[in-house]
Protein backbone atom coordinates (compact mmCIF):
# COMPACT_ATOMS: atom_id res chain seq x y z
CA UNK A 1 0.00 0.00 0.00
CA UNK A 2 2.87 2.35 0.80
CA UNK A 3 4.39 1.65 -2.61
CA UNK A 4 1.06 2.40 -4.29
CA UNK A 5 0.79 5.69 -2.42
CA UNK A 6 4.32 6.64 -3.42
CA UNK A 7 3.57 5.88 -7.08
CA UNK A 8 0.42 7.99 -6.91
CA UNK A 9 2.29 10.89 -5.34
CA UNK A 10 5.03 10.57 -7.94
CA UNK A 11 2.47 10.70 -10.77
CA UNK A 12 0.82 13.76 -9.26
CA UNK A 13 4.21 15.46 -8.89
CA UNK A 14 4.91 14.81 -12.57
CA UNK A 15 1.45 16.14 -13.47
CA UNK A 16 2.09 19.32 -11.44
CA UNK A 17 5.46 19.79 -13.15
CA UNK A 18 3.86 19.45 -16.57
CA UNK A 19 0.78 21.60 -15.99
CA UNK A 20 2.87 24.42 -14.49
CA UNK A 21 5.44 24.05 -17.34
CA UNK A 22 8.35 23.69 -14.93
CA UNK A 23 9.91 21.54 -17.63
CA UNK A 24 9.57 24.43 -20.13
CA UNK A 25 10.99 27.55 -18.46
CA UNK A 26 10.79 29.81 -21.54
CA UNK A 27 7.66 31.54 -20.24
CA UNK A 28 9.38 32.28 -16.93
CA UNK A 29 12.37 33.77 -18.75
CA UNK A 30 10.18 35.96 -20.96
CA UNK A 31 8.41 37.27 -17.87
CA UNK A 32 11.52 37.53 -15.71
CA UNK A 33 13.88 39.52 -17.97
CA UNK A 34 11.56 42.54 -18.47
CA UNK A 35 10.76 42.52 -14.74
CA UNK A 36 14.49 42.72 -14.09
CA UNK A 37 14.83 45.56 -16.62
CA UNK A 38 12.31 47.54 -14.59
CA UNK A 39 13.69 46.53 -11.18
CA UNK A 40 17.22 47.64 -12.05
CA UNK A 41 16.13 50.92 -13.61
CA UNK A 42 13.61 51.70 -10.85
CA UNK A 43 16.24 50.95 -8.19
CA UNK A 44 18.93 52.96 -10.02
CA UNK A 45 21.08 49.87 -9.95
CA UNK A 46 21.04 46.75 -7.78
CA UNK A 47 17.57 46.32 -6.10
CA UNK A 48 17.49 45.36 -2.43
CA UNK A 49 17.36 41.65 -1.60
CA UNK A 50 13.72 41.76 -0.49
CA UNK A 51 12.52 43.23 -3.79
CA UNK A 52 14.69 40.86 -5.80
CA UNK A 53 13.32 37.79 -3.99
CA UNK A 54 9.67 38.88 -4.04
CA UNK A 55 9.62 39.77 -7.74
CA UNK A 56 11.70 36.74 -8.79
CA UNK A 57 9.51 34.30 -6.87
CA UNK A 58 6.42 36.20 -7.94
CA UNK A 59 7.33 35.76 -11.61
CA UNK A 60 7.76 32.00 -11.15
CA UNK A 61 4.55 31.55 -9.15
CA UNK A 62 2.36 33.73 -11.39
CA UNK A 63 3.68 32.14 -14.55
CA UNK A 64 2.88 28.72 -13.10
CA UNK A 65 -0.59 29.88 -12.07
CA UNK A 66 -1.16 31.31 -15.55
CA UNK A 67 -0.25 27.99 -17.16
CA UNK A 68 -2.70 26.13 -14.90
CA UNK A 69 -5.63 28.45 -15.57
CA UNK A 70 -4.76 28.42 -19.28
CA UNK A 71 -5.02 24.62 -19.39
CA UNK A 72 -8.32 24.71 -17.49
CA UNK A 73 -9.72 27.26 -19.93
CA UNK A 74 -8.49 25.25 -22.93
CA UNK A 75 -9.69 21.80 -21.85
CA UNK A 76 -12.17 21.62 -24.73
CA UNK A 77 -9.70 22.68 -27.40
CA UNK A 78 -6.28 21.34 -26.36
CA UNK A 79 -7.18 17.83 -27.44
CA UNK A 80 -7.81 19.09 -30.97
CA UNK A 81 -4.48 20.88 -31.35
CA UNK A 82 -1.39 18.89 -32.35
CA UNK A 83 0.97 20.69 -29.97
CA UNK A 84 -1.27 20.41 -26.89
CA UNK A 85 -3.17 17.13 -27.20
CA UNK A 86 -1.09 15.38 -24.52
CA UNK A 87 -1.34 17.97 -21.73
CA UNK A 88 -2.09 16.62 -18.21
CA UNK A 89 -5.77 17.62 -18.13
CA UNK A 90 -6.33 16.01 -21.52
CA UNK A 91 -4.45 12.81 -20.69
CA UNK A 92 -6.14 12.48 -17.29
CA UNK A 93 -2.94 12.80 -15.26
CA UNK A 94 -4.68 15.49 -13.19
CA UNK A 95 -8.36 16.32 -12.73
CA UNK A 96 -10.00 19.69 -13.23
CA UNK A 97 -10.73 19.97 -9.49
CA UNK A 98 -7.10 19.21 -8.66
CA UNK A 99 -5.95 21.81 -11.18
CA UNK A 100 -8.29 24.40 -9.67
CA UNK A 101 -6.93 23.60 -6.21
CA UNK A 102 -3.37 23.98 -7.50
CA UNK A 103 -4.28 27.33 -9.04
CA UNK A 104 -5.68 28.44 -5.68
CA UNK A 105 -2.50 27.40 -3.86
CA UNK A 106 -0.29 29.28 -6.33
CA UNK A 107 -2.42 32.42 -6.08
CA UNK A 108 -2.25 32.10 -2.28
CA UNK A 109 1.56 31.99 -2.44
CA UNK A 110 1.57 35.02 -4.76
CA UNK A 111 -0.71 36.86 -2.34
CA UNK A 112 1.63 36.06 0.53
CA UNK A 113 4.54 37.52 -1.44
CA UNK A 114 2.73 40.70 -2.47
CA UNK A 115 1.51 41.36 1.08
CA UNK A 116 5.13 42.03 2.05
CA UNK A 117 5.05 45.08 -0.26
CA UNK A 118 3.50 48.53 0.15
CA UNK A 119 -0.24 49.12 -0.16
CA UNK A 120 -0.06 50.96 -3.51
CA UNK A 121 1.79 47.97 -4.99
CA UNK A 122 -0.72 45.58 -3.40
CA UNK A 123 -3.53 47.47 -5.13
CA UNK A 124 -1.66 47.25 -8.43
CA UNK A 125 -1.29 43.50 -7.96
CA UNK A 126 -5.06 43.14 -8.33
CA UNK A 127 -4.71 44.27 -11.94
CA UNK A 128 -1.95 41.69 -12.45
CA UNK A 129 -4.23 38.95 -11.12
CA UNK A 130 -7.14 40.01 -13.33
CA UNK A 131 -4.94 40.09 -16.42
CA UNK A 132 -3.48 36.65 -15.67
CA UNK A 133 -6.93 35.16 -15.01
CA UNK A 134 -8.71 36.61 -18.05
CA UNK A 135 -6.01 36.12 -20.70
CA UNK A 136 -6.73 32.42 -21.39
CA UNK A 137 -10.34 33.26 -22.26
CA UNK A 138 -9.53 36.16 -24.60
CA UNK A 139 -8.81 33.92 -27.58
CA UNK A 140 -12.53 33.16 -27.72
CA UNK A 141 -13.63 36.81 -27.88
CA UNK A 142 -10.91 38.85 -29.57
CA UNK A 143 -8.37 38.52 -32.34
CA UNK A 144 -5.86 40.25 -30.06
CA UNK A 145 -5.32 37.89 -27.10
CA UNK A 146 -1.58 38.53 -27.48
CA UNK A 147 -2.15 42.16 -26.45
CA UNK A 148 -3.77 41.00 -23.20
CA UNK A 149 -0.83 38.63 -22.65
CA UNK A 150 1.53 41.55 -23.27
CA UNK A 151 -0.24 43.60 -20.61
CA UNK A 152 -0.10 40.65 -18.18
CA UNK A 153 3.61 40.11 -18.87
CA UNK A 154 4.34 43.83 -18.43
CA UNK A 155 2.36 44.78 -15.35
CA UNK A 156 5.08 43.58 -12.99
CA UNK A 157 7.24 46.39 -14.40
CA UNK A 158 4.71 48.96 -13.15
CA UNK A 159 4.65 47.25 -9.75
CA UNK A 160 8.46 47.36 -9.63
CA UNK A 161 8.51 51.14 -10.07
CA UNK A 162 5.68 51.59 -7.58
CA UNK A 163 7.58 49.65 -4.94
CA UNK A 164 11.10 50.94 -5.63
CA UNK A 165 10.27 54.61 -6.20
CA UNK A 166 6.83 55.10 -4.68
CA UNK A 167 5.63 56.46 -8.02
CA UNK A 168 5.10 55.41 -11.62
CA UNK A 169 7.15 57.75 -13.85
CA UNK A 170 6.69 58.07 -17.64
CA UNK A 171 9.69 55.81 -18.26
CA UNK A 172 7.81 52.96 -16.57
CA UNK A 173 4.99 53.28 -19.10
CA UNK A 174 7.49 53.41 -21.95
CA UNK A 175 9.01 50.16 -20.68
CA UNK A 176 5.55 48.62 -20.42
CA UNK A 177 4.76 49.65 -23.99
CA UNK A 178 8.04 48.27 -25.33
CA UNK A 179 7.52 44.97 -23.55
CA UNK A 180 3.88 44.72 -24.61
CA UNK A 181 4.82 45.19 -28.28
CA UNK A 182 7.67 42.68 -27.93
CA UNK A 183 5.27 40.17 -26.38
CA UNK A 184 2.79 40.58 -29.24
CA UNK A 185 5.65 39.99 -31.70
CA UNK A 186 7.00 36.80 -30.14
CA UNK A 187 3.61 35.38 -29.19
CA UNK A 188 2.44 35.88 -32.76
CA UNK A 189 5.34 33.62 -33.77
CA UNK A 190 4.08 31.14 -31.19
CA UNK A 191 0.53 31.42 -32.57
CA UNK A 192 1.84 30.77 -36.09
CA UNK A 193 2.69 27.25 -34.90
CA UNK A 194 -0.97 26.51 -34.12
CA UNK A 195 -2.60 28.67 -36.81
CA UNK A 196 -3.98 25.84 -38.94
CA UNK A 197 -5.45 24.04 -35.92
CA UNK A 198 -6.83 27.30 -34.49
CA UNK A 199 -8.59 28.11 -37.76
CA UNK A 200 -10.34 24.73 -37.67
CA UNK A 201 -11.59 25.04 -34.10
CA UNK A 202 -12.37 28.75 -34.11
CA UNK A 203 -9.67 30.00 -31.72
CA UNK A 204 -8.55 33.58 -32.40
CA UNK A 205 -5.01 35.02 -32.49
CA UNK A 206 -2.91 37.78 -34.01
CA UNK A 207 -1.34 35.17 -36.30
CA UNK A 208 -4.79 34.66 -37.85
CA UNK A 209 -5.61 38.39 -37.79
CA UNK A 210 -2.36 39.42 -39.47
CA UNK A 211 -2.66 36.66 -42.10
CA UNK A 212 -0.20 37.03 -44.99
CA UNK A 213 1.19 40.20 -43.39
CA UNK A 214 2.30 38.35 -40.24
CA UNK A 215 6.05 38.54 -40.90
CA UNK A 216 5.95 42.21 -41.86
CA UNK A 217 3.89 43.19 -38.84
CA UNK A 218 6.18 41.21 -36.53
CA UNK A 219 9.11 43.08 -38.10
CA UNK A 220 7.41 46.44 -37.56
CA UNK A 221 6.71 45.54 -33.93
CA UNK A 222 10.34 44.56 -33.43
CA UNK A 223 11.50 47.90 -34.87
CA UNK A 224 9.10 49.77 -32.57
CA UNK A 225 10.46 47.83 -29.59
CA UNK A 226 14.03 48.79 -30.48
CA UNK A 227 12.97 52.41 -31.02
CA UNK A 228 11.28 52.61 -27.63
CA UNK A 229 14.21 50.95 -25.87
CA UNK A 230 16.60 53.36 -27.60
CA UNK A 231 14.47 56.28 -26.41
CA UNK A 232 14.52 54.91 -22.86
CA UNK A 233 18.30 54.64 -23.05
CA UNK A 234 18.57 58.25 -24.19
CA UNK A 235 16.32 59.42 -21.35
CA UNK A 236 18.51 57.59 -18.84
CA UNK A 237 21.75 58.74 -20.50
CA UNK A 238 22.88 55.14 -20.99
CA UNK A 239 26.14 54.62 -22.85
CA UNK A 240 27.67 52.11 -25.20
CA UNK A 241 26.98 48.88 -23.21
CA UNK A 242 23.23 49.43 -23.45
CA UNK A 243 23.41 50.63 -27.06
CA UNK A 244 25.44 47.52 -27.92
CA UNK A 245 22.74 45.35 -26.36
CA UNK A 246 20.21 46.95 -28.72
CA UNK A 247 22.44 46.32 -31.73
CA UNK A 248 22.79 42.67 -30.73
CA UNK A 249 19.01 42.47 -30.19
CA UNK A 250 18.47 43.87 -33.69
CA UNK A 251 20.64 41.05 -35.00
CA UNK A 252 18.65 38.51 -33.01
CA UNK A 253 15.40 39.91 -34.39
CA UNK A 254 16.82 39.62 -37.92
CA UNK A 255 17.65 35.97 -37.27
CA UNK A 256 14.09 35.38 -36.06
CA UNK A 257 12.77 36.87 -39.30
CA UNK A 258 14.87 34.34 -41.18
CA UNK A 259 13.45 31.52 -39.07
CA UNK A 260 9.81 32.45 -39.75
CA UNK A 261 10.36 33.26 -43.43
CA UNK A 262 8.68 30.04 -44.64
CA UNK A 263 6.16 29.86 -41.77
CA UNK A 264 7.24 26.31 -40.91
CA UNK A 265 5.88 25.18 -37.52
CA UNK A 266 9.15 24.12 -35.94
CA UNK A 267 11.01 27.17 -37.19
CA UNK A 268 8.32 29.52 -35.89
CA UNK A 269 8.48 27.78 -32.53
CA UNK A 270 12.27 28.07 -32.52
CA UNK A 271 11.96 31.79 -33.29
CA UNK A 272 9.61 32.18 -30.33
CA UNK A 273 12.03 30.39 -27.99
CA UNK A 274 14.89 32.52 -29.30
CA UNK A 275 13.38 35.65 -27.68
CA UNK A 276 14.82 34.51 -24.34
CA UNK A 277 18.20 35.71 -25.62
CA UNK A 278 16.79 39.12 -26.53
CA UNK A 279 15.50 39.67 -23.00
CA UNK A 280 18.77 38.49 -21.49
CA UNK A 281 20.97 40.63 -23.75
CA UNK A 282 19.00 43.79 -22.95
CA UNK A 283 19.19 43.01 -19.23
CA UNK A 284 22.95 42.56 -19.47
CA UNK A 285 23.18 45.98 -21.15
CA UNK A 286 21.18 47.58 -18.34
CA UNK A 287 23.11 45.68 -15.66
CA UNK A 288 26.49 46.80 -17.02
CA UNK A 289 25.32 50.42 -17.16
CA UNK A 290 24.82 50.41 -13.39
CA UNK A 291 28.15 48.76 -12.48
Amino acid sequence: MAESLMNTLKQKAIAIKLITRMDKPIGTYLLLWPTYWALWIASDGWPNLHLLLVFSLGVFVMRSAGCVINDIADMKVDGRVERTNNRPLISGMISKDEALSLFGVLIGIALGLVLTLSWPTIYLSVVALLLAACYPFMKRYTQLPQVVLGAAFSWGMIMAFSEAQGQIPPIAWLLLTANLLWTVAYDTMYAMVDRNDDLKIGVKSTAILFGKYDKKIIGILQLLVLGLLFTIGEMLAFGWPYQLSLVISAGLFSYQQMLISNRERQQCFHAFLHNHWVGMVIFIGIFVEYL
